[in-house]
């Protein structure tokens, strides 16, 4: 291995030599560990350390990194005291998830780490939104993001690699080409010659690196950085190195020629690095056990404090509290300054005057710049906020979903428009295993709204007309509003925005210039999880929300002589279960009315709910209207006879005279 002395110092070079032998030491008492049934599993990065250590040390402190799980070297470079990493390997309290999650899946703020989850793909989106953030934020700063030659075949990478592109976003892609994922070799993983190559096709300057050689890594990566933090642009760098242990210890390396061992083994990048800072006169027998001897001395140190640490205790209540972060709702109150406006006019002022409210809001979505948006939401928004806010963005669901986490981390809010709330499916992984989940992981809030032009009776099919709250009410982190009139849309968005939760926001596109009402005209917000009761009655309690609530109060319309209590939910999760609660008591019969259709939908939580909390009070049975068990359907005679508005009035009758 040939090592160019010339650009780096000696007290540069020695910290090198120490910031790789670190995580070396500390992976090799991880493996006895590990053999002793003292931590769960691990991923090995022996061999790779140059990587993580020189991609490190080229950033600012302030600089974000995205690690995977063979880069210790981010961790311990960064300073993380080894406690704290022992601890959250043993899920022990103190560690970065509180025993919720495991080996790097983490993060933290301290330390400007954020960590993986196991579908590999969202970080690379993720680092976008950070990097755009810097960019809106006037920051110079390089974002750096790590994958494995496996995670480039994922399609989130090709949409990140896409976007940070189109945005010119300084996002600093790496790519650890290390021979195999699991147990699949390169040339079963991808047909170019280069990874590299990936980049320039999507326009990106790209580099091949030996993964190897720290000081080929630290000065070409630091050279980079320099170049992006003036000139801010992605990169993409391929680093050859080599897997030297299984994917992960169980799976072992039987599946590797021997001989393919033993080559790589020869490029060590310790052995080889310590004996040129030997040749060099850097270092000598003495000094490199004197550093040995301070290492495994603050590795013991560090293992008995953590093993010391009590066995986390559960506590279900903080479990519960600590899926979402705490917020303190904060009511704003209209005036009586009233304009009568559809419902796509409320939540386009909402919109606006949250736009105003914050001026770290940005809103992204396909085709909401210039043209507005397909249903002319953000008409006008470019010339009030400009382009910078209010962005175009490709057809690549999921990386936009991930990069309005990015975002949120860096310190911003997120709007997205999901173009229709069908194209959900495209970034359904970041929604329930991102945005969802990272705050119950590791404390980091996801303060993203994501809107949902959802439903049927408009005649657009399979692809343009589903309801799919019940795929997002099922996921723990997310909540789910679904308001059906203008008033309590426009307010409900603004406490969207202003919640640092992740929410899935729905609009239904059929009432979008159907439904007018008397709506405020300044700023003001509504809580959430409180049912708002449009209709008394003694004699039955009727739920639903959205389109529902307007086929309910067109049913009870033409049967005058029907007394019902009228419940339009407004918000799904948090769910107002108590109003419900409290009107069944009254009128002992419920009937629950859902344009989704019928089986895992809203309608049979609620209720299981009512018959396990208000049983005794009902005088019959339990009735669920919805849609019927197929794909909605396109021309008009058959999606009239999906929808349950039709079969709702004949339902509530039967109940009624029960």
């Amino acid at each position: 291995m040939q090592y160019q002395s010339t650009a780096v110092d000696d007290r540069m070079r020695l910290a090198l030599y120490e910031r790789m032998l670190k995580p070396r030491m500390v992976e090799e008492k991880m493996l006895i560990l590990l053999r002793q049934g003292k931590i769960s599993k691990w991923f090995s990065g022996i061999g790779q350390e140059a990587i993580s250590v020189g991609v490190t040390s080229a950033l600012l402190p302030e600089e974000y990194i995205l690690p995977m799980h063979r880069n210790l070297g981010v961790f311990t470079t960064r300073g993380i005291p080894l406690q704290r990493l022992f601890a959250q390997w043993q899920g022990k309290a103190s560690g970065f998830t509180n025993g919720r999650d495991r080996s790097f899946h983490f993060g933290t703020q301290e330390y400007r780490i954020v960590g993986m989850i196991s579908h590999l793909g969202p970080q690379l989106g993720v680092a976008d939104g950070i990097a755009l953030a810097d960019v809106l934020q006037k920051q110079k700063h390089v974002t750096a993001v790590f994958s494995g030659e496996g995670g480039t075949s994922e399609g989130d990478f090709h949409e990140a690699l896409n976007v940070a592109a189109v945005w010119n976003l300084p996002v600093l892609f790496c790519i650890e080409n290390n021979g195999y994922g699991l147990s699949t070799p390169t040339e079963e993983q991808y047909r170019c010659k280069d990874l590299a190559d990936k980049g320039k096709g999507y326009g990106m300057e790209s580099h091949i690196i030996d993964g190897n050689n720290i000081l080929e890594v630290y000065t070409k990566i630091n050279a980079i950085c320099e170049k992006m933090r003036k000139n801010p642009a992605p990169v993409l760098v391929e680093f050859k190195t080599f897997r030297m242990r299984g994917h992960e210890e169980a799976s072992g390396t039987k599946y590797v020629p021997e001989d393919l061992m033993d080559f790589w083994a020869k490029k060590d990048p310790i052995t080889n690095y310590e004996a040129f800072l030997v040749k060099e006169g850097v270092l000598d027998d003495a000094k490199i056990e004197t550093i040995k001897v301070e290492i495994e001395a603050e590795i013991s140190e560090h293992l008995k404090l953590a093993f010391a640490e009590k066995a986390i205790q559960l506590d279900q209540s903080k479990e519960l509290i600590d899926v979402y972060k705490n917020v303190k709702y904060q009511e704003y109150n209209h005036n009586n300054n009233l304009k009568n406006i559809r419902l796509v006019d409320a939540i386009s002022e909402g919109l606006k005057q949250s736009m105003e409210q914050h001026d770290n809001l940005v809103i992204m979505g396909q085709d909401i710049a210039d043209y507005g948006g397909v249903f002319k939401i953000t008409d006008g928004f470019v010339a009030a906020f400009g382009k910078e806010r209010v962005r175009n963005t490709p057809i690549c669901e999921s990386a936009i979903v991930s990069a309005a986490m990015g975002l949120s981390i860096n310190g911003m809010k997120a709007v997205m428009e999901m173009q229709f709330a069908d194209f959900a499916s495209s970034g359904f992984n970041p929604i329930v295993n991102y945005l969802a989940k990272s705050h119950y992981r590791w404390g980091e809030k996801a303060d993203v709204v994501i809107r949902m032009p959802c439903g049927g009776d408009v005649g657009a099919g399979p692809f343009h007309s589903q309801t799919n709250e019940a795929w997002f009410t099922k996921t723990p982190g997310l909540k789910v509003v679904y308001p059906a009139f203008p008033f309590d849309a426009k307010g409900l968005l603004a406490t969207a925005v202003n919640d640092p939760n992740p929410v899935m926001f729905f609009e239904h596109k059929a009432l979008y210039r159907s439904v007018y009402q008397n709506v405020p005209v300044d700023y003001y917000t509504l809580p959430f999880g409180k049912a708002s009761l449009l209709k008394t009655g003694n004699d039955v309690t009727i739920v639903s929300y959205g389109a529902g609530i307007h086929w309910a109060i067109e049913t009870l319309e033409k049967h005058g002589d029907v007394s019902a209590d009228l419940l339009d939910l407004r918000t799904l999760v948090p769910m107002d279960i108590e109003a419900v609660y409290s009107s069944v008591k009254k009128t002992g019969k419920l009937i629950i009315l859902q344009e989704d259709s019928l089986f895992g939908g809203i309608a049979s939580d609620i209720s299981a709910l009512v018959m396990e909390s208000c049983f005794e009070y009902l005088d019959g049975p339990i009735k669920r209207v919805a849609s019927i068990e197929t794909p909605i359907p396109f021309a008009k005679n058959l999606e009239d006879d999906y929808l349950p508005k039709n079969r709702f009035a004949d339902v509530l009758l039967d109940l009624l005279a029960y």
